[in-house]
This record gives C-alpha cells, sequence and structure tokens, in this order.
C-alpha cells in the first residue's frame, strides 16, 4: 500500500485549476494496488493538469502525460521536475530582467483585467519565457504564474494578478467588460514577485522526489509511442477522457494560452488536434484508436483505468461510450 502524503507533499498538484480536474486519490488509489510493479510505468494520454503523473511521481514511478493544450503540459511539466524556492526565485529575476520593454496586449479587456504595472510585469515574464529554454526552475515559474493569472479578488493580500474572475475558467472578454463595468470592479494592483514568491514557498517546501516523468505536447490520436519511447511498456494508463459534447478546452484556458504565447483574442474556431465531438459515433472511434495505441505499448498485465462523462446537454450514457469504445481495443 502507498504511503500518506501531507497536504506539504501534495500542494503542487494545485499549481494550476484545470477544467473537469479530478482529485489526486483517483490515481493514487489504483497505484497503492501496484504489487510487485515497483519499477513500473504509468501513461495518462489525456494528460490535463497532470494530476496522474504527479502521482506517479509521489508514488516513486516513472511516467508519462500526454495532451494536445499547451496550458496542460506546461502544469504536468512542472510536476515532473524536482527544484527549489530559491531557484524559482533566481529564474523570475533572471526571465524578467531580460524583457524591459513588452509588447503589451491592447484593449479594454486589459484595461479593467489587470492593473497596468501588473500587466507589465506579466508581459515581460511572458516574452522572457518564451525566449529561452524550460530549466526546472523556469518551468516551475510558468506554472506558478499559469495558476495565479487569473482568480478571485480576496479580502486580504492579493493571490491572483486579474480583476475578479474564475480561478478555472478564462472569462471571455465581453461578458467580463459588462460585468466589470456593471459593478464598478477595478483590477488590483498586485506585486507579481511576492505572488509567486509566496505560491513557490506553498508549493516547494515540501516537494517529492523527482522519478522519470516526461510530457508530449501532441495529438494523442495519432502519436506512435512505440517511436517516441521504444524502451518502454507501461503498466498502468489511468486517466479521463475528454466529455464527451465538450468542445471547449482550449477556449476556456485562452488567457492562459497568451502567457504561453498564444492571441491575445479568444479563438472560437475548432481545432484539428481537439477530439471531435459531432456524434457519439465518432467519439467512440477517437477513443477506441487511443486505447488500441496505449494496449499496444503496454505490459501484457497492464491495467487501464478512467474516468469518463458528458455534458447535459448531449444525450448520450457515458458508460455506453466506454463500453463501446473498448472493443476490439486490445483490452480486456
Amino acid at each position: 500500500m502507498l504511503q500518506s502524503f501531507s497536504k506539504g507533499e501534495l500542494a503542487l498538484n494545485a499549481v494550476c485549476p484545470y477544467y473537469t480536474m479530478y482529485p489526486i486519490d483517483f490515481p493514487l488509489n489504483q497505484l497503492s494496488r501496484r504489487n510487485d510493479r515497483a519499477n513500473g510505468w504509468v501513461l495518462d494520454p489525456f494528460c490535463g493538469r497532470g494530476t496522474t503523473n504527479f502521482a506517479a511521481r509521489l508514488a516513486g514511478l516513472n511516467t508519462v502525460g500526454i495532451d494536445s493544450n499547451p496550458v496542460a503540459i506546461a502544469t504536468t511539466k512542472a510536476k515532473l521536475v524536482k527544484t527549489t524556492v530559491h531557484d524559482v526565485i533566481a529564474a523570475y529575476c533572471d526571465v524578467i530582467s531580460r524583457c524591459r520593454n513588452p509588447t503589451l496586449p491592447k484593449g479594454r479587456f486589459w484595461e479593467l483585467a489587470f492593473d497596468a504595472t501588473t500587466l507589465r510585469d506579466l508581459c515581460r515574464l511572458r516574452e522572457g519565457l518564451l525566449a529561452h529554454r524550460d530549466s526546472a526552475a523556469r518551468a516551475t515559474l510558468k506554472a506558478i504564474i499559469l495558476g495565479a493569472l487569473h482568480g478571485p479578488i480576496n479580502l486580504g493580500s492579493p493571490s491572483y494578478f486579474s480583476n475578479q474572475c474564475s480561478r478555472t475558467f478564462a472569462p471571455k472578454p465581453e461578458y467580463a467588460i459588462r460585468d466589470w463595468t456593471k459593478n464598478k470592479l477595478r483590477p488590483p494592483k498586485v506585486s507579481v514577485f511576492e505572488v509567486v514568491a509566496k505560491r513557490a514557498d506553498w508549493y516547494l517546501h515540501e516537494s517529492a522526489p523527482a522519478t522519470g516523468g516526461r510530457a508530449y505536447l501532441c495529438d494523442r490520436r495519432r502519436i506512435d509511442l512505440g517511436q517516441l519511447l521504444p524502451e518502454v511498456k507501461f503498466e498502468w494508463v489511468i486517466t479521463a477522457p475528454p466529455y464527451y459534447g465538450m468542445r471547449t478546452y482550449l477556449q476556456d484556458q485562452w488567457l492562459r494560452l497568451w502567457f504561453l504565447g498564444g492571441s491575445e483574442n479568444v479563438d472560437y474556431s475548432s481545432s484539428a488536434k481537439q477530439f471531435s465531438h459531432d456524434s457519439p459515433e465518432s467519439y467512440i472511434q477517437q477513443l477506441a484508436d487511443v486505447w488500441a495505441m496505449t494496449r499496444a505499448r503496454a505490459a501484457k498485465d497492464a491495467r487501464l483505468v478512467f474516468r469518463i462523462g458528458s455534458i447535459g446537454s448531449r444525450k448520450a450514457d457515458p458508460l455506453a461510450l466506454a463500453k463501446e469504445s473498448l472493443r476490439g481495443s486490445g483490452w480486456r
């Protein structure tokens, strides 16, 4: 059985929220059944914010996460590296010093979303991080900023950089402007450095040892795991595929995608790298392709465990979708 973990050891899992995220107890409970698989590999082909991968790290196991959303991969990478508060602060100072005159996004949304000084520092960090390869400290710094980029205004010292927002969903500009204007909400003056330092201290003061962990940004329906990881056979596949009918994973993260180098405007067009939800049949087939891909790279006695759901407007039974997707996949 796996040991219990303190709040400090689990803290890093909350570094950045993600829609449809599941509790860390889900993968930890599965990995507690590992028996003699002490050196096994854990795969999550829909890794989201990396909860399964972080659970594998806590269990001392090697792990791989795959996702087509850059926010997911940036968050997952931070959960797989070992760094210190000192190194993150040093990375902050180095990155922000490299960009004195950043390009600032323009428009009413940006004027109401962030205090001018806060926005300028965020843009300096954005350009500095985009210009250099990730180190362990930079990967962690990036995830900390993504998690603090938007959220509610607290009564005490600020812990988010934005005007009043949901911490999970990025506000859509037109709606946000109307709401902030109607309620006369102004963005707080926030010290980016102080928020980063405070969060780094919380997330890292009891960090777990690093194991062999990798995260890949790619379309998991077309990836060749045999070519990417020819030496690896997975003992577990623990995951949660996209909810059937949920098409807005990218749009709901648009502000964090902007920080990672994306557009300063919401892109409402569909992405070819995202699951199609045109019909239950197309969804099932895409899911079946992923299951077949994972089975081909799994050990003989590997275990596949997944959570599945659908949005209320789609009249589909998630359990039926799950069962149908497994037919012919190689999983028993």
